[in-house]
């Protein structure tokens, strides 16, 4: 996958939580560190993300983005 953003990292998938609007996947960054990104229902469908896929996280000035 190639974006113009370089400020990607790559993680592990622990939980995903299912919300009234939007789902909430956490993932392991390594060194202790977790973060989470609310993710909509329908994009979470379309990349098939489950615990455990290893998965691409994009930070920019406003979003956090995650990419399989």
């Amino acid at each position: 996958m190639k974006l113009s953003t370089l400020n990607q990292i790559h993680g592990k998938v622990i939980d995903v939580k299912k919300g009234v609007t939007t789902d909430h996947v956490r993932i392991d960054l390594g060194h202790g560190i977790v973060i989470t990104s609310a993710v909509t229902h329908e994009a979470l469908e379309l990349l098939n993300v489950a615990t455990g896929d290893e998965v691409t996280v994009v930070i920019n000035e406003a979003n956090v983005i995650i990419g399989k």
